[in-house]
This record gives structure tokens, C-alpha cells and sequence, in this order.
């Protein structure tokens, strides 16, 4: 199921890792198997995507990133696919993310030539990256009543769902604004009116997409497989000058 009605879906390239995770999710859907299951399933893939960096076995490495962002989208496919959104899976799922996103990069950092103060710019780098797109994703998933669990400020902890445990949505939802935060606020000061702008196009939806943690863990897997290894960081850095090219882009052509 997607996230977006089918007329405002646009071409999204860190999302291509879909149709596997819809095939995932369907032959989970009468099992016992949860998406909270398949979260964990794609920790495991994310460690063992480290380990193998850590010990220079790349394409090993670089399969594993990819297997860790198909089942990343086959947690979320799985809820849908049941009717059974869940805000904790989706903080679950978020948290999990910026923790491997730490041990991805300190394993970077240890196998590269590279000064842990870059390890630290691409760090930042990439989150900020990560953060506009969702940013622009959630408001346009919002405003066409696509999948809301996601939501566009995340200021409070919300009111659980279903058969969520509120304690286990308070204590996820604190750790989401432990992590990103800082995040969040610099991108919703760098564009606080996106949320009340036109519909951006779908050609601007496509250019943000390379900012998706999918697009994000291809690069690093193509990078680290051709030799790369000591200009990763390095690429996330200088590439987050598209930061401000799609805000300015967006506030000059689609503002509210």
C-alpha cells in the first residue's frame, strides 16, 4: 500500500527498495510475525552491514545496506498492509535509524583516511538531509490524507493507537526528540511555511528524494564497493549545500 494517494505519488529514489518490501510484507501478513519483527530484522541487517565494513568485506557490506533499507520499508508496508498503524513502531523505526546511522559512519571513520571531524560534518550532514525530505514528504502525505502516523510537528507525544501502550509511545517519542530534535528545528527554521505552501511538483519531490536515507545507505554502499571508502563523508558534506538550493527553490516558486 503506498503512502500517498495514487495521483500525487511521485518517482521517489530512495524508495526503491518498495517492491521487495510490499512482496515481504504480503507473505507476512497472515503470519505472526509483526512489524516490530521486521524493524529488529532490519537492526540486524544494519549490524551486520558494520561488522563487515569494520573487517573490509564491502560487498557484503553493501548488500546488507541495501537489505537493511528494504525491510526498513517492509516494517511500515507490513502496518499498512494489517490496518494497523502504531506510533510506537514508527518512533521504533526512526530510532533505530539514527543509532545505525552512527555506527555506520564511526565504521567509515575507522577504515577510512579521514579526520573524525569530517566523520562528524557528513553525520550532521546526512541527518539534515534526511530531515528536509521527511519534512516535505509528511506535509504532502498530510495534505492529500495519505499515512498520517508521521506527523508534521512533532512537538508532543501522541495519544496511542489501537493496542499501544502509552508508556511505550511516551518513552519511544522521548527518545525521538532526544535524537533529532536539533534536527528538526533547523530544518523547520529554514523553512517554518512549507507546511502552508502550494503542492510542490513532482520533480522537486524526485530531486529531494536523493536526500532518503535509501538513497542515502545506495551511495554509501556503491561508494564503499568501488574504493570510495575515503571520500564518503567528504560527498555528504559538500552535498549539503542542496539544502539550501531546495529550500530556495521551494520559498521562490511554491510559496503559500
Amino acid at each position: 500500500m503506498s503512502k500517498l494517494p495514487k495521483k500525487n505519488k511521485f518517482l521517489d529514489l530512495s524508495d526503491y527498495g518498495r517492491p521487495a518490501a510490499v512482496i515481504i510484507a504480503k507473505s507476512l501478513k497472515n503470519t505472526c510475525i509483526t512489524p516490530i519483527h521486521v524493524t529488529i530484522s532490519f537492526v540486524i541487517a544494519g549490524l551486520i552491514a558494520i561488522y563487515c565494513t569494520l573487517n573490509g568485506h564491502y560487498w557484503y557490506a553493501a548488500i546488507f545496506l541495501i537489505l537493511k533499507s528494504i525491510l526498513d520499508a517492509a516494517d511500515g508496508e507490513l502496518a499498512r498492509i494489517n490496518q494497523k498503524p502504531a506510533y510506537v513502531g514508527r518512533y521504533l523505526d526512526s530510532v533505530s535509524d539514527i543509532i545505525l546511522n552512527v555506527l555506520i559512519f564511526i565504521s567509515i571513520w575507522y577504515i577510512s583516511q579521514t579526520s573524525i571531524w569530517s566523520c562528524i560534518l557528513a553525520f550532521i550532514g546526512l541527518q539534515l538531509q534526511g530531515t528536509l525530505y521527511n519534512y516535505y514528504y509528511v506535509i504532502l502525505r498530510n495534505k492529500f490524507d495519505g499515512d498520517t502516523t508521521s506527523r508534521v510537528h512533532e512537538d508532543t507525544s501522541p495519544i496511542a493507537l489501537g493496542n499501544e501502550n502509552q508508556k511505550h509511545v511516551n518513552f519511544l517519542f522521548g527518545l525521538y526528540k532526544l535524537l533529532y530534535s536539533i534536527f528538526d528545528s533547523v530544518i523547520y527554521k529554514l523553512d517554518k511555511n512549507a507546511d502552508k505552501a502550494t503542492i510542490m511538483p513532482n520533480w522537486l519531490m524526485t530531486s529531494v528524494s536523493t536526500f532518503g536515507l535509501g538513497f542515502q545507505l545506495l551511495l554509501i554502499a556503491f561508494m564503499l564497493v568501488s574504493g570510495l571508502e575515503n571520500y564518503i563523508f567528504y560527498f555528504f558534506i559538500a552535498y549539503s549545500i542542496m539544502i539550501f538550493v531546495f529550500i530556495g527553490i521551494r520559498k521562490q516558486f511554491y510559496q503559500s
